[in-house]
């Protein structure tokens, strides 16, 4: 599903990535770990198109995303790409089920159907309750839960995950990781995970390990 090709990427003197090459198949659960400044969110953020290579392509099946203009990337982006952060993201003046539902609303559906779509994904991560608090009303597994709703709003192929259990307890944190192995068996959904957590990485069916800014050993 996801071809990527001799990445290189610099911030001013420092070179961050330096030739990255991997392949992520098709309904794959990949783990990249890697030391603190390694390069691993920078990949990611590249590998979901927030940031460009300064060489080497991406590919998506046959499409690179980094050839398409600034608003077809941004469709393709919103279409086939669902992210989850270290901290949800969750915008704090609009309820649960309106965050979860605010990327289909980019993307152009009617709020009716953006709404519905919200409403069915908040009953299968168990949050039909909380769907009218706001984010200050609920707790941090509720909110995690509530991005990775809005993560898989758009029926996206890929979900890129970034320190995904880093802010939370170890309840939730567990929770969060058998959810995102239940995504995939669930919907088939591609999953790349960005984590210094141990458990995650185990779990996952391969792990990308990167130090100073190279892939060094795939298992």
């Amino acid at each position: 599903m996801i071809t990527i090709r001799d990445i290189c990427k610099s911030f001013g003197p420092v070179e961050v990535l330096r030739g990255i090459t991997a392949e992520i198949a098709d309904g794959e659960i990949v783990a990249i770990v890697g030391a603190s400044g390694a390069g691993k969110t920078t990949l990611l953020q590249i590998v979901g198109t927030l940031d460009r290579p300064d060489s080497g392509r991406v590919l998506y099946g046959d499409i690179d995303p980094f050839s398409l203009s600034d608003r077809a990337l941004c469709e393709f982006r919103n279409s086939h790409i669902g992210f989850v952060f270290q901290f949800h993201q969750l915008l704090p003046e609009f309820t649960c089920r309106e965050n979860v539902a605010l990327p289909a609303l980019v993307g152009g559906k009617s709020r009716r159907e953006a709404m519905a779509r919200a409403d069915e994904l908040l009953a299968y991560l168990g949050l039909t309750e909380r769907a009218d608090h706001r984010p200050a009303q609920m707790s941090g597994g509720e909110k995690q839960r509530a991005a990775v709703a809005r993560a898989l709003v758009n029926r996206p192929s890929v979900i890129l995950a970034d320190e995904p259990s880093g802010s939370l307890d170890s309840r939730n944190r567990d929770e969060l990781r058998r959810l995102l192995w239940q995504l995939r068996a669930d919907f088939g959904t591609t999953i790349a995970i960005v984590t210094h957590d141990e458990e995650f990485a185990a779990d996952a069916d391969r792990v990308l390990h990167i130090i100073d800014g190279k892939i060094v050993a795939k298992e």
